[in-house]
C-alpha cells in the first residue's frame, strides 16, 4: 500500500471511513498501517515505498499475470465476501491457466461513510484467503470516493503467477471427441448473492461456491489429456462453453443430467424462471480433456481434489460452432449465447 509508516500497532480514530482517509495525511496513514498492513503484512510488503522488490525468478519459469476487477452487493454473504471474492477470483485466473499464483497487487476503492469495523472483516477475509492460497499481496493503494459514488467497497487486483513450461493449454488444442467436465455444481454462488439481497421475497442458506480452485488444477495439470481450463464466473457454465465453441470452431453438446446443480439453485431458478447455466460460480473448474483420459481426469478431481460432485458433462463435436444441450427427455435445445445480464452484477 502507498503511504508513510507508522508503528504496527496504529488505531483508528473514527467509526467510518472520511473523504480525509484519502488525502495522503495522518487519517490516511493509520488507515494503510492500522488495518491494511495489520492484515497483509508479509516480508515483501513495504507501506514506504512506491513499488514492491520481488524476488528473482527461475530462468525456465514461465511468468504469468492477470488483473480483474471486484464488486458484489451486499458485500458479505453467505460463504465469502467481497475480500475473499477478489483474492480467489484472481488466483483462480492464473490457476486455470496453469499457473501457481505468487504475488497479488491491491488497489481498494472506499466509500466515504463505509464502517471500519465492515471494512476491517473484509480485509482480514481477504487475508485469510491469500493464506490459504499461498499468495502475498505485496503492493496496493487506497482511494476514498464522495458518499454515493461507489458500492462501499470496489477492488481492482493484479495477479502474478508462474507455470510449469512442460504443461501445454490452450484453446489450440482442443479436438473433436473431447470431454468436457466441470468440478461441481453450477450457480451456486450467483444464487447466494441473490437470496442475500432478499430479493423477490426469497430467503435461503445456500452458500457461494467462493474458493481457490488451485487443488483442482493441480490434480487436473497431472493428467496427460488435459486441453484446457476455465472457471465459470460471470455467465456461468453456458458462457464458458460458448467461449470454448467459438475460439475452438467446434460444436458443444453438453447433457443436461448430467451437470450437477443444487436442489435450492434449481428451485430458485425454477420459480424466477432463471437457468442455472448462465448463473456464476466462483469456485468451479471447467475442463477439457481428450477422451481418452477423461476418467482419469473426473478420478483426480473427485479423490485428489476431493470435488465429490465432479462430472463429465459433454464433448466437442465437429461442424457448426454452437452448443446444443441434450435434455433429460432425450430432446435438444440449442443454447444460446448471453446477452442480457440474468441477474444484477454479483462480481
Amino acid at each position: 500500500m502507498s503511504g508513510s509508516a507508522t508503528s504496527s500497532g496504529a488505531t483508528l480514530d473514527a467509526d467510518r471511513v472520511t473523504l480525509a482517509h484519502g488525502n495522503g495525511g495522518r487519517l490516511m496513514r493509520e488507515l494503510i498501517e492500522g488495518l491494511f498492513r495489520r492484515h497483509l503484512a508479509n516480508p515483501l510488503l513495504d507501506t514506504t515505498v512506491d513499488a514492491a522488490a520481488l524476488p528473482p525468478l527461475a530462468a525456465s519459469d514461465r511468468l504469468m499475470v492477470t488483473t480483474d476487477g471486484f464488486t458484489v452487493e451486499p458485500l458479505e454473504f453467505p460463504g465469502g465476501d467481497i475480500g475473499s471474492l477478489a483474492v480467489n477470483g484472481t488466483v483462480n485466473d492464473l490457476a486455470v491457466s496453469g499457473a501457481q499464483p505468487l504475488y497479488l497487487t491491491l488497489s481498494c476503492f472506499i466509500e466515504e461513510g463505509l464502517p471500519f469495523a465492515l471494512l476491517d472483516r473484509l480485509i482480514a477475509s481477504m487475508a485469510a484467503a491469500a493464506a490459504e492460497s499461498s499468495v502475498r499481496i505485496v503492493a496496493g493503494d487506497t482511494k476514498i470516493v464522495r458518499r454515493g459514488e461507489g458500492g462501499g467497497v470496489y477492488l481492482a487486483t493484479t495477479g502474478i503467477g508462474v507455470c510449469d513450461p512442460a504443461l501445454d493449454l490452450g484453446i489450440a488444442r482442443i479436438r473433436a471427441g473431447d470431454r468436457l467436465l466441470v468440478s461441481g455444481p453450477v450457480g451456486d454462488h450467483g444464487t447466494a448473492v441473490l437470496l442475500a439481497r432478499e430479493q423477490f421475497g426469497l430467503r435461503g442458506n445456500l452458500s457461494s461456491d467462493c474458493a481457490s480452485v488451485l487443488p483442482v488444477t493441480r490434480s487436473l495439470a497431472r493428467v496427460p489429456g488435459l486441453r484446457f481450463m476455465r472457471d465459470p464466473t460471470r455467465g456461468g457454465l453456458a458462457t464458458v462453453a460458448h467461449e470454448i465453441s467459438r475460439m475452438a470452431g467446434l460444436g458443444v453438446r453438453l447433457q443436461a443430467a448430467a451437470i450437477p446443480v443444487h436442489d435450492p439453485v434449481a428451485a430458485v431458478c425454477e420459480m424466477l424462471g432463471y437457468d442455472p447455466l448462465y448463473l456464476a460460480s466462483e469456485g468451479r473448474v471447467v475442463a477439457v480433456v481428450a477422451a481418452e483420459d477423461a476418467d482419469a481426469a473426473l478420478a483426480a478431481m473427485r479423490d485428489e481434489a476431493g470435488c465429490g460432485d465432479a462430472a463429465v458433462i459433454g464433448e466437442m463435436l465437429a461442424g457448426v460452432a454452437e452448443v446444443v444441450v441434450e435434455t433429460e427427455l432425450g430432446g435438444e435445445r440449442l443454447l444460446e449465447e448471453l446477452e442480457d445480464d440474468p441477474l444484477p452484477r454479483i462480481c
